[in-house]
């Protein structure tokens, strides 16, 4: 029993040792490693980037008083359509006290001087009628009393104007309405009734009143990288699209690139503005957040593969041509000459043609 144990035992170790033996000899042995194979075509390529930016009006206008004071009427909202002229607010004056005061001194010194030119007139009258003056002499005095007259209104208008904003003389004009200075959209009313008002000067840039547009000439303004705004030029198409209009589309025109760049998040960026051509009743919104897609560069019914199956190494590039498929996959390193790239497919210019049999991706390993 004893001995049946002991052969046992020995046949289990042989198994053993022999079974290890036929594993490591069989994963010992080289594997051949099969890949999926690739055939070159015709086609279009095309190297495109996508701007991130708004639609904005051309040109923005602000419309502020030429007086200060409290607003007391409003006449537009925002989204009304206002022609050039439209009142867009009236203004009630705040008399500022120095120049009250320098209007009202400015009267008592004009009835002094007509109160003379009055009086020194009525007494050539009387010598010129008796002949004792000069015709020449009594039509100065004259003169001097007209105008001393006409010095007179103008005092006294300066006070309404100091006081109302009003001048007699152009009523329909008065400061204290503030009309739209062009014919457009208004954007925007920052200010309610009741709210004081000052006019623009050297020391502010006033009180915005109203901003207004015109929403038929709009632009694209953006951002693009400073990798890629080398091979932008003024005048290249671009195509706008907006999220918030899924089904809008339309194109535009590079107009400007700005020559300096900005730091933004760490990396340089230059401002873009395009000129939009939307279609005629499409209602656009200014502020609109939109994409503009660009084509850097494009190459038109060329030999194309694949940028997955092919090597670069420094300035090179190469594919792996099938050389051999029995019993096993053979390839050569072909050195190509690459074109335009649109990430997924490469423009082949040299070193292989259209029947050329390339190495892909792995498939399996047998």
């Amino acid at each position: 029993m004893k001995k049946f144990f002991k052969i046992l035992m020995w046949i289990i170790i042989a198994a053993i040792f022999i079974g290890t033996f036929v594993y490591l000899f069989i994963n010992s042995q080289p594997k051949e490693t099969r890949y999926a194979i690739v055939k070159p075509d015709s086609g279009n390529i095309e190297r495109t980037t996508v701007l991130t930016g708004k639609i904005e009006p051309r040109d923005e206008i602000l419309i502020k008083p030429q007086i200060s004071g409290i607003v007391t009427k409003i006449n537009v909202e925002p989204g009304d359509m206002v022609r050039e002229g439209d009142v867009i607010a009236v203004i009630k004056v705040i008399p500022d006290a120095s120049q009250l005061s320098s209007a009202e001194g400015r009267v008592d010194a004009a009835r002094i001087v007509l109160e003379e030119a009055r009086l020194k007139h009525e007494r050539n009258t009387m010598l010129f009628d008796r002949k004792v003056i000069s015709r020449e002499e009594f039509e100065g005095t004259r003169s001097a009393y007209s105008q001393a007259q006409s010095e007179l209104a103008s005092a006294i208008d300066a006070v309404n104007i100091v006081k109302q904003g009003v001048s007699k003389y152009n009523a329909s004009e008065a400061n204290t309405q503030v009309r739209a200075t062009i014919t457009g959209l208004v954007l925007d009313v920052p200010v309610k009734v009741g709210t004081s008002v000052i006019q623009a000067n050297t020391f502010n840039d006033g009180t915005t009143i109203a901003s207004v547009a015109d929403m038929n000439n709009l632009i694209f303004k953006g951002n693009v990288d400073e990798t890629e705004v080398g091979s932008l030029s003024v005048g290249m198409p671009m195509t706008i699209t907006i999220g918030a209009i899924p089904d809008f589309s339309s194109t535009a025109t590079i107009e400007y690139i700005s020559p300096k760049g900005v730091e933004t998040n760490g990396a340089n960026t230059f401002e873009i503005k395009a000129a939009i051509q939307p279609d005629p009743g499409m209602n656009l919104r200014a502020g609109y957040s939109a994409n503009a897609k660009v084509a850097l560069a494009k190459a038109t019914d060329v030999l194309r593969v694949p940028e997955s199956v092919v090597e670069f190494a420094g300035d090179s590039t190469f594919v792996y041509c099938l050389t051999d498929s029995l019993p096993s996959q053979q390839f050569r390193r072909t050195p190509v000459t690459t074109g335009t790239s649109d990430g997924i497919n490469i423009e082949v210019k040299s070193g292989i043609d259209k029947n050329a049999l390339l190495r892909g991706d792995r498939i399996s390993d047998k």
